[in-house]
């Protein structure tokens, strides 16, 4: 899934998800994206219920969309495996011995990663990748 439309990831997410739920054999893919449903509680109700994949999430609903999220944490978790950019999983390391928990380091890598994909829509700029790295330091405290 390289260029899933919003249907197909939203379905990717609820149906490794129940696969976890009813013990089937999953993909990596499945098995990471289960494993970060798993880390997020309030959100897994809501992947269950029937109607799941056509909500709307508006920030006048003052809800955060749990895709969207869910959908940051696998990001962050593919860029820690390659190290790319280039220093996010040392700057990840030092946001964990910050926090002394790696899944709010994750936190902070993703509201880093949030800043900066807005950051490049609100320009029509390229992701700044120095920026992005700079926000996570700064979260780090180093």
């Amino acid at each position: 899934m390289f260029n899933p439309s919003r249907d197909q990831a939203r379905a990717f997410f609820i149906e490794s998800w129940r696969k976890q739920r009813t013990n089937e054999s999953m993909q990596p893919m499945e098995q990471l994206v289960a494993d970060i449903v798993q880390s997020h509680p309030e959100y897994q109700a809501l992947l269950e219920a029937p109607d799941a994949g056509d909500r709307d999430f508006t920030p006048e609903d003052g809800t955060i969309n749990p895709f969207l999220h869910l959908s940051l944490h696998l990001a962050i978790e593919e860029q820690l495996a390659i190290d790319q950019p280039p220093g996010i999983k040392a700057a990840f390391e030092a946001c964990v011995e910050r926090r002394g928990n790696a899944h709010e380091a994750r936190h902070d890598v993703l509201e880093s990663l949030g800043e900066t994909i807005w950051e490049a829509q609100r320009s029509g700029k390229p992701l700044d990748a120095d920026a992005y790295l700079e926000r996570v330091r700064q979260r780090s405290g180093k």
